[in-house]
């Protein structure tokens, strides 16, 4: 009997490919707009004017395909809001998922728990410094997305940088891999912060 490859894998038990997170909040995207937009108006005492990214952040939350999400771009655009606090309710609500939320200089401080997770979200990337732990320096976000690559963790982040930013910071190898397993939103125009 010949063995194919797929056969070989499931007896020894290996799985080369790591199980992704699958969400839906919603079949439709007109739901999942919804549920986004009252998280908005809730958060900011019914002042949410609806931004064309947020359509992007809607499709996500209908079918995420396994991929994190990546939002970027300009302060005060509701990055944060949305990934820290509504997309952690919806995800708790609708699909049963625990969201482990940090910041930047929290993940240089506690990268081994943080990897240990298995949905993170980590805010303001690219404002965090080198961690130096027992005189190892380590580059504690792109272990993150290594890690996130291996394993499948689902990874939800905000940046104010651009990918190219990211790049010259983390490097392009780094930079591929996030790309790879999340899905980047582009927040563009001026803040909306009063």
């Amino acid at each position: 009997m010949v063995n194919t490859i797929e056969h070989l894998i499931k007896d020894i038990g290996f799985n080369p490919i790591p199980n992704t997170v699958n969400i839906s909040i919603s079949k439709s995207l007109h739901q999942s707009k919804v549920l986004l937009f009252s998280g908005l108006n809730y958060f900011t005492n019914n002042m949410a004017v609806w931004q064309p990214e947020y359509n992007e952040v809607a499709k996500w939350l209908v079918d995420n395909k396994g991929r994190g999400l990546l939002c970027l771009g300009n302060c005060g655009r509701g990055k944060t809001l949305i990934c820290g606090k509504i997309i952690p309710i919806l995800l708790n609500d609708r699909c049963n998922k625990v969201v482990s939320c940090y910041d930047a200089q929290q993940l240089n401080a506690n990268l081994d728990a943080v990897k240990q997770k298995h949905i993170i979200y980590v805010d303001d990337i690219g404002t965090e410094f080198l961690s130096v732990k027992y005189g190892e320096r380590r580059l504690s976000f792109a272990e993150l997305v290594d890690e996130a690559e291996k394993k499948g963790k689902l990874l939800i982040v905000t940046t104010n940088l651009s990918l190219s930013e990211l790049r010259d910071k983390y490097g392009e190898r780094t930079v591929d891999r996030l790309r790879a397993i999340t899905t980047p939103v582009v927040f563009k125009g001026d803040s909306l912060r009063k």
